[in-house]
């Protein structure tokens, strides 16, 4: 290394250090460095099983990336678009210290992040979850990884519910597992003239927890082929229960595919026990790895790189992760980082 390039390393070290004492903390993390800050979640989540995949692909091109295993939630995109240092550890109650640990210490402002891409999209607007945030137009998208999530339907067998409309006719007080607040769920409901309010009314209740997944007669509910703890419960209760799969409406799905992150499609033969058929559904995709405007063109470029040149890492995940070259480069309308564009244009996969 000559003098001159000493010299803007140590300067690079010191403005690191100076910025971390500034604030109480002294971080010993920094894209300039080559110790980028990930916002990741658990290991058993999809942002914290992408945020592994960049790290063992970033290692290749002599990175050390860093994981924050609480940058989750709606929260991912706001650390991201303002630099934010993780925030203090909570106990995840939902999964073990194991799979959502303590972030190690000294870890500076987050560089860079996984979410989902709706999440992004979002953000990036300032409406859905962040519409109290001004738009977060400083985020710019890296790579779109495909990673499909199905919405199901489906009623215990011992109920004989084959169709929902026999829960108005019947007037039956059916328990159903799932968010009282969840649009796709009103929407459902709605179509057979139900509500939350009318199954309340009739001895019945629309809520959903985490640790009690056998108390329901009907399960409505998102999810991908995930270990996630929101997820899993498909995996769960479709094992333990014999279940009815029932058919989304045709009308439900056509008024949810209006929105441009949202597709017709249907729950596979065998993706869960007791799926003998192809079910018609609502269906989302994308996980996505994403930053700022202001990281460095080279980083970005390094990232698709690697994301691309290793995608062999997405394949032994927890989750079901795929990459497809004509769409890794695009997401709604977020802008993809230049340093990305130019790697995606360089390997032809965009023009």
């Amino acid at each position: 290394m000559s003098k001159k390039s000493l010299g803007v390393f140590l300067l690079l070290l010191a403005t690191i250090g100076l910025m971390g004492a500034q604030s109480g903390e002294v971080y010993n993390t920094g894209i300039a460095i080559k110790k980028p800050v990930f916002g990741g979640a658990c290991k058993l989540c999809p942002w914290g099983a992408m945020g592994q995949v960049v790290k063992k692909a970033m290692k290749y091109y002599g990175y050390d990336v860093q994981t924050c295993f609480n940058c989750n939630a709606a929260a991912s995109t706001r650390i991201v678009a303002h630099a934010e240092v993780p925030p203090p550890y909570k106990k995840d109650p939902a999964v073990s210290v194991a799979m959502a640990p303590p972030n190690a210490p000294g870890l500076g402002p987050v560089d860079f992040g996984s979410t989902a891409e709706q999440f992004l999209c979002d953000a990036y607007h300032g409406r859905g979850a962040y519409s109290k945030d001004k738009p977060m137009d400083n985020l710019r998208l890296i790579a779109n990884i495909q990673s499909p999530w199905w919405f199901v339907v489906a009623a215990k067998s011992e109920t004989g519910i084959t169709d929902l409309s026999q829960v108005k006719e019947k007037k039956w007080p059916v328990r159903i597992n799932a968010s009282p607040n969840d649009r796709m769920v009103k929407e459902i409901l709605a179509y057979y003239g139900l509500s939350v309010e009318s199954i309340t009314a009739a001895g019945g209740y629309v809520g959903s927890s985490l640790g009690d997944r056998t108390n329901f007669d009907i399960i409505m509910h998102g999810g991908a082929l995930s270990s996630a703890p929101e997820w899993n419960v498909l995996y769960e209760v479709s094992q333990k229960f014999d279940l009815n799969y029932l058919d989304i409406p045709e009308p439900v799905i056509a008024t949810f595919t209006k929105d441009p992150l949202m597709y017709r499609g249907y729950i596979p033969n065998g993706m869960l026990r007791g799926v003998e058929r192809e079910i018609p559904t609502i269906v989302r995709n994308g996980t996505v790895v994403y930053t700022r405007n202001d990281v460095p063109d080279s980083f970005a470029y390094d990232v698709a790189k690697a994301m691309d040149e290793h995608q062999d890492e997405l394949q032994w995940t927890n989750q079901n992760f795929s990459y497809n070259v004509h769409n890794v480069w695009k997401v709604c309308d977020v802008p993809l980082h230049p340093g990305a564009a130019r790697y995606y244009k360089q390997m032809g996969y965009m023009k």
